[in-house]
């Protein structure tokens, strides 16, 4: 083993089979599209380009980079704390729902992705960053509504929007004003959804987040003292709420049974499995008509979007036909 230089698999095969991410970073042709992260590009220890992760500011270059390469971004800037999210997890979360949302209708995404704007998403805590609409509207057209409960990360998410003329008209961001919400006081009187998307605070406090971030350094870098910096940022209402990622989820479960003829899918993001089983007793509970996990990889991280519709298939059918056609 000592010696022998370790290669990089050349194809993410975890990421989905659409996504614009499975082969590794191509640093000179990002660097061509915005040349503002060539000084954070350096060799590691494979010798091959790459920047370092662990630097908050690296990762706010990279990911600008990637929305400008790939996403048809000219201008994304949000402020230092805020949540600063890996771009090919965003994508493969929009991935995979677009597969369940075209199940019955495959020929949307065959010889090339047919996009439709009729197709309608709500971005439950579409944070300063915008990440899901973004690349909801530049792979597949659809448009969105964001809501986000801090007016902060509404006023830089539209300050993204007016700066990127292709998104006028295309996002619209919402304020919502009660913590205990997620889809009153947003969803309209009779406003319809194809689509909803989410992804939860992962922990339950400051002090939880820190601990994982600690133990992720220490992982990566054995630095047992590693001061706990948030690499990707993040607000408190981004990271950790009371109860953490459980209560969370638990709460939009219970609240979208109110909204089951507004929106066709329900979806959220869930990264602890442990909370799969629960989760999905929740659904049962609350009558789902169908429900699904969809997996995800992204290195040696492994997560999970639940989905779930309270229509039948004979409603689903009857939904598409009006509402996309």
């Amino acid at each position: 083993m000592g010696g022998v230089k370790r290669k990089h698999p050349k194809e993410k095969v975890t990421l989905h089979i659409r996504s614009k991410h499975r082969n590794r970073y191509d640093f000179d042709a990002l660097i061509t599209t915005f040349p503002d992260l060539k000084p954070f590009v350096q060799p590691n220890a494979y010798n091959d380009l790459s920047i370092n992760f662990f630097d908050p500011q690296a990762v706010k270059m990279l990911n600008t980079a990637l929305l400008m390469h790939y996403y048809k971004i000219s201008f994304w800037e949000i402020p230092a704390n805020f949540l600063c999210p890996p771009i090919p997890g965003r994508a493969d979360y929009i991935h995979n729902v677009a597969d369940v949302l075209y199940r019955d209708v495959p020929e949307m995404l065959e010889e090339g992705i047919k996009k439709n704007s009729k197709i309608k998403c709500l971005d439950i805590g579409v944070g300063a960053n915008c990440i899901y609409p973004i690349i909801g509207e530049a792979e597949y057209g659809w448009t969105f509504v964001g809501s986000d409960i801090d007016a902060k990360a509404i006023e830089v998410a539209e300050n993204i929007i007016k700066k990127n003329a292709h998104l006028r008209g295309k996002i619209e961001l919402r304020q919502q004003s009660s913590s205990r919400d997620f889809f009153k006081g947003i969803i309209k009187e009779r406003e319809l959804f194809d689509l909803t998307v989410c992804n939860p605070p992962f922990h339950g406090s400051l002090e939880e987040a820190q601990r994982g971030t600690r133990r992720k350094l220490k992982n990566l870098q054995g630095d047992k003292k590693a001061k706990p910096t948030l690499n990707f940022g993040g607000q408190a209402n981004e990271l950790w709420c009371d109860g953490g990622e459980m209560k969370f989820v638990k709460d939009m479960i219970y609240q979208s049974r109110q909204f089951a003829n507004s929106c066709l899918w329900f979806s959220t993001l869930v990264s602890k499995e442990s909370n799969l089983p629960i989760v999905h007793k929740l659904l049962e509970r609350v009558e789902a008509k169908e429900v699904g996990t969809l997996p995800m990889g992204q290195g040696n991280k492994i997560s999970r979007v639940v989905i779930w519709t309270f229509l039948s298939k004979e409603k689903q059918k009857d939904w598409r036909l009006k509402r996309w056609e």
